[in-house]
């Protein structure tokens, strides 16, 4: 369909929780087209809905690699059912251009959705896997939530954001997840 402007961080819908959608119609594939093309222009392993300013529950992802062929997923109304162990990455995401970040994530998650024709799919991801990450991280988009949220190292991360021009960190925004870090 079409490439669209990624919003940065800084842009209020990144933080507005997303509503619902209640049928897979025409406005919503022609939006997963929109995703993709805009993911695959900018080099993006996922991308959700409020990162081009719509609030709608809705991400792409294509976790494959140079080697691999393209694997394109839809996620339309996701839900991560089960979630167990931790592990800790190195994160990005197109709305923080050039910011990367140590975040702790689940290792394994069991994901419920829908597809871009509407159909029911759940899916179980291990190992920590980058589509393990890629699912949680797009997912914590359509809520409002941002990867920064998951800093392992608050001062680190403000200090990346100040290079790359980005917005400080809001504190009250920080996810203190005391459990999952005690695993890693």
């Amino acid at each position: 369909m079409s490439i669209k402007r990624v919003l940065h961080y800084g842009e209020a819908s990144l933080r507005e929780k997303s509503k619902e959608v209640h049928k897979v119609s025409r406005k919503i594939t022609d939006l997963v087209r929109d995703l993709f093309d805009t993911m695959y222009a900018n080099n993006g392993v996922g991308l959700a809905a409020p990162q081009i300013g719509v609030n709608l529950r809705v991400f792409v992802i294509d976790a494959s690699t140079k080697e691999e062929p393209l694997d394109p997923m839809v996620f339309i109304n996701p839900k991560i059912i089960k979630k167990s162990g931790a592990v800790k990455s190195n994160e990005g995401c197109l709305s923080f251009p050039g910011a990367y970040t140590d975040v702790v994530r689940y290792k394994d998650i069991l994901v419920k959705a829908l597809n871009e024709h509407g159909k029911t799919f759940v899916m179980e991801v291990k190992g920590g896997s980058l589509l393990a990450r890629a699912i949680q991280h797009e997912n914590d988009h359509l809520d409002g939530v941002l990867f920064i949220d998951h800093c392992l190292n608050r001062f680190e991360t403000e200090e990346t954001l100040k290079k790359s021009n980005l917005p400080n960190i809001d504190p009250d925004l920080l996810l203190e997840e005391t459990e999952l870090k005690k695993q890693l």
